[in-house]
């Protein structure tokens, strides 16, 4: 697994996490942040991991903005907690980090719907990333 997929794999632990536990993402990342401090393994993937969840956090309202109109019947509360995360990392990779291509953002992200979540999310994801990706074009 390389060094950016693990980072997404991390932010995506901090996002679920503080999503499914009712913490805030501050607390979360600071300790995530001490435990990648505590870890080397950790720590080699984390600098990426913090910045996507700053970044996610930074541009909250436009990710959700944006969900919320191309998800085509549902509502970000009826998402699972897992594709809620896995959107707005794509969605912050797509629009907000110019070093990473928007087939890469999205791949990634189908790729962790398919190991993560429900049969159907896949798709769900691969289709509202697309279609956001699109827009940009």
């Amino acid at each position: 697994m390389g060094a950016r997929t693990k980072a997404r794999k991390r932010a995506l632990d901090v996002l679920y996490g503080a999503d499914v536990r009712g913490e805030s993402i501050n607390t979360v990342l600071a300790a995530e942040s001490m435990r990648a401090a505590e870890d080397t393994k950790r720590a080699s993937s984390w600098d990426y991991a913090r910045t996507i969840v700053t970044g996610v956090t930074e541009h909250g309202d436009e990710i959700d903005e944006l969900i919320e109109t191309y998800a085509q019947g549902w509502t970000i509360p009826r998402m699972p907690a897992i594709d809620r995360a896995l959107l707005r990392i794509g969605i912050w990779e797509i629009l907000y980090n110019d070093e990473v291509p928007d087939s890469v953002a999205i791949a990634e992200a189908v790729e962790s719907a398919r190991v993560h979540s429900t049969d159907d999310s896949a798709g769900f994801v691969n289709g509202l990333l697309g279609r956001i990706a699109a827009t940009r074009a």
